[in-house]
C-alpha cells in the first residue's frame, strides 16, 4: 500500500518561534532569511537558522527558508552567497519568487516555488515541475476542484495555506502599496492597504459605503476540510504568520496537529513526515489568538461572504450580550468563564473598541477606565489572560518513541533500540556476570533504568527482556551508562538516515519548454533583474517588460482579486438575480487622499483595483 506523507508547516518569526513550532507538532517550519524574505521585518541570521535546523532535524522535521522577494541586479550576488550558506548549514529548502535565482551559481538545495509566483493553473505547475522545483505553493484562491485538476495533471508536491491572514489580491499581483507609498509587497514591505478604511462611490459620486474596510478579509480557517484537501492532492498544510507572536504559533500549530493526527489515526494510508508525539499542557483554540472571524476562502466556490468590512482588528471569541449598564460596570448574559484582566471588545459607532476587566461579580463586570458598552451590545473576548499565561509557560513536550530489547549474550548483554520510525541499532556490552540475590527485583531495575531518558528527545514506550536472560546482578550505574551509550548511538544512526533522505534540487538546464512563448510578458510577470529576463527568454519570451517597481505603468492593475465588493455589499447581479441600476459604474474607492477605480469581470467572478 502506498502511504501518503502529510506535512504540517508552521511559521517562525525567529528562532524561538521555530523551536516552539517544532515542540507543538510542526513537521516543518518556514523562516525568513537574513534578507530578501517577503516579510522584511523578520529576517534571521544564518546562525539562528542553523540552530533551528539542528533542533528540527532531531525530529526529522524540516526548515524551509524564505527568500521570496524580487531582487535587483546588484542584490543577486548577496542572494547567491546566502543560499550557499543555507545549504552548508543544512537548511532543507529555500522558497523563492525570482526566477533570476535559477541563473545563479547555487548549490542543489531543494527549491519551493512561492505563492508569490501566482500559481493558479496546471500548466504553470507543470512548468515549475519540469524545470526542477520540488514543491509549489498554490494560490490561496483555488477551489477544491481546481486543486484536484492540478494534482491530476502534475507530479510535484503541492502545498496550500490552511490558516491565517488573507490578502485581498492574488499573491504577487498586488501593487497598491508600491503605487500609493513606494512600499513594494513583492519586496517584503507591504503597507497593508487592504486593511485601511475606504469610502465607495459610484460614477455620479453617490456614496455606496462609507468608512468601511472594504478590502479587508476574514481569516482563513480550513480546519474542517483537511481530509478533502488531502483527497484533492495537498501534501503540505501551511499556517500563515511569520509576523505573528509566540502564542499564535503555539496555539495554532497544536490545534492543527490534533486535527491532522485524528485523520492519521483512522487512515493508515496517511502518515506524517516527522517523528515524535506531542503532549500539550493546554487546550488549543484558534479563537483565542488573533482571530478575524473565519472563512474557507473559496475552497468550495464563491458561496459565502469572505469580507470583514467592520474592522481589521482581532475580535476573538463571542462571549455574550450586554443586559444593562451601571457605573463603571455592565451586566452580561454569558456562559463563558471570564477572568480579571481579560480583554473585551465591542462595536461603538461602527468601530471596534476595547476594555479590560477589573473585577467580576457573577454576571456583573467592572472595568478599568470610563469606556462602557450599551445594553444589547455584543461582547467579544480578544485576550484570555488565563489562556495566555498557560502559553507563557512550557506548553508542550515532544518525544520520539523508542522500544528497548534487553538480552543476554555469551560474554555479557545486548541492548537493541528501535525508534518509532523503525530505525534500529544494537550494541553488545561485555561484562562479568554476577548472580542476583533478588532476581525479580533485578529485572524490574533493568526496566526502570533503561526507561529513563531524562532531557533527551526520547520516550521509552517499552522495555522487553529476553526470556532466556539469566537474573544476574547489574549495578544501576552500569545500566545507566549503557543506556546513555545506546541513546547516543541511536542519535548518530538517525542523523545518517536523515542525510540519506535529503532532497536536492536539480535544475534542468536543457529544459526549453516555450511556456512563455506567444504570451504577453508584462509588469505583472515581476521581472526585476536581467538574470530573470534571461530566464524568461530561455523559455520562449520575446518582448519583456520589467516589473512595476522598475517603471510604473500609466494604466495599472493594482490588485486582482477573486473576491468582489459587489458581492460583499449585495450588489452582485449573480447573487441578486438582477442588475442594480441605482448605482452607476465605474465605482471608485477613496482612502487617505488616494482614488482607485474598480473593474468587474462577472464571468470570472473577479475584481480589479485600478490606479487613477
Amino acid at each position: 500500500m502506498n502511504v501518503k506523507k502529510i506535512e504540517l508547516l508552521s511559521p517562525a518569526k525567529n528562532l524561538v518561534c521555530g523551536v516552539e513550532a517544532i515542540n507543538h507538532g510542526a513537521d516543518a517550519v518556514y523562516i525568513g532569511a537574513p534578507c530578501f524574505g517577503a516579510r522584511a521585518a523578520v529576517g534571521n541570521s544564518i546562525e539562528d537558522i542553523a540552530t533551528l535546523s539542528d533542533y528540527a532535524h532531531r525530529y526529522f522535521a524540516k526548515v524551509y527558508v524564505a527568500l521570496n522577494t524580487l531582487l535587483y541586479d546588484d542584490e543577486l550576488i548577496e542572494a547567491q552567497r546566502i543560499i550557499k550558506n543555507l545549504y552548508n548549514i543544512g537548511a532543507d529548502a529555500i522558497i523563492i519568487q525570482d526566477f533570476g535565482i535559477l541563473k545563479l551559481d547555487i548549490p542543489p538545495i531543494a527549491l519551493h516555488a512561492s505563492t508569490q509566483m501566482n500559481i493558479r493553473t496546471a500548466g504553470k505547475v507543470r512548468f515549475l515541475q519540469d524545470i526542477g522545483f520540488n514543491r509549489v505553493v498554490l494560490a490561496r484562491e483555488l477551489s477544491l476542484q481546481e486543486i484536484t485538476d492540478i494534482s491530476n495533471n502534475t507530479d510535484v508536491e503541492l502545498e496550500a495555506f490552511v490558516h491565517g491572514a488573507l490578502c485581498a489580491s492574488y499573491s504577487g499581483q498586488c501593487y497598491i502599496s508600491e503605487y500609493s507609498c513606494k512600499r513594494s509587497a513583492n519586496r517584503g514591505n507591504c503597507a497593508q492597504y487592504c486593511r485601511l478604511p475606504y469610502t465607495l462611490k459610484d460614477a455620479t459620486d453617490k456614496v455606496i459605503a462609507e468608512n468601511k474596510y472594504l478590502l479587508s478579509l476574514k481569516d482563513l480557517d480550513r480546519s474542517d476540510y483537511l481530509s478533502e484537501m488531502i483527497n484533492a492532492g495537498i501534501c503540505s498544510f501551511k499556517i500563515e504568520g511569520r509576523l505573528k507572536n509566540l502564542d499564535y504559533v503555539k496555539n495554532i500549530t497544536a490545534f492543527y496537529r490534533q486535527k491532522l493526527d485524528a485523520l492519521l489515526e483512522i487512515d493508515n494510508s496517511l502518515s506524517r513526515t516527522s517523528a515524535g508525539a506531542g503532549t500539550f499542557y493546554f487546550t488549543p483554540n484558534p479563537q483565542k489568538t488573533f482571530h478575524r472571524s473565519k472563512t474557507d476562502f473559496l475552497l468550495h466556490g464563491n458561496k459565502d461572504n469572505v469580507s470583514y468590512i467592520d474592522t481589521p482588528k482581532s475580535t476573538g471569541e463571542y462571549v455574550g450580550n450586554v443586559l444593562k449598564v451601571g457605573r463603571k460596570c455592565f451586566y452580561i448574559d454569558s456562559q463563558t468563564a471570564l477572568s480579571n484582566g481579560d480583554g473585551l471588545c465591542f462595536y461603538q459607532d461602527g468601530e471596534l473598541v476595547g476594555l479590560r476587566i477589573n473585577n467580576i461579580e457573577d454576571k456583573k463586570i467592572y472595568v478599568f477606565g470610563d469606556l462602557l458598552p450599551e445594553a444589547g451590545d455584543k461582547i467579544y473576548r480578544n485576550f484570555d489572560i488565563k489562556f495566555n499565561k498557560q502559553l507563557e509557560k512550557k506548553s508542550a513536550e515532544r518525544r520520539v518513541g523508542v522500544r528497548m530489547l534487553f538480552s543476554e549474550t555469551a560474554g555479557g548483554y545486548r541492548i537493541d533500540a528501535i525508534d518509532e520510525t523503525g530505525i534500529s541499532i544494537s550494541q553488545e556490552f561485555v561484562c562479568e556476570k554476577q548472580s542476583a540475590d533478588k532476581p525479580e527485583l533485578m529485572f524490574e531495575n533493568i526496566k526502570l533504568q533503561l526507561a529513563k531518558t531524562g532531557d533527551t528527545i526520547y520516550k521509552v514506550d517499552a522495555v522487553e527482556i529476553s526470556e532466556t536472560s539469566l537474573p544476574s546482578f547489574i549495578p544501576s550505574s552500569v545500566l545507566a551508562k549503557w543506556r546513555r551509550e545506546i541513546i547516543c548511538k541511536l542519535d548518530e544512526s538517525r542523523k545518517v538516515i536523515l542525510t540519506q533522505n535529503k532532497i536536492y534540487f536539480e535544475l534542468d538546464k536543457g529544459c526549453r519548454s516555450e511556456f512563455y512563448a506567444d504570451k504577453v510578458i508584462s509588469y505583472r510577470d515581476n521581472i526585476m533583474n536581467f538574470k530573470a529576463a534571461e530566464f524568461y527568454r530561455d523559455h520562449g519570451a520575446k518582448n519583456i517588460v520589467f516589473a512595476f517597481e522598475q517603471q510604473q505603468p500609466t494604466e495599472a492593475v493594482l490588485m486582482q482579486c477573486r473576491f468582489c465588493i459587489k458581492n460583499t455589499l449585495g450588489l452582485c447581479p449573480k447573487q441578486t438575480g438582477n442588475q442594480r441600476d441605482d448605482y452607476k459604474e465605474p465605482y471608485y474607492l477613496f482612502s487617505i487622499g488616494n482614488k482607485y477605480r474598480l473593474e468587474f469581470d462577472c464571468g470570472l467572478c473577479e475584481m480589479k483595483v485600478m490606479g487613477e
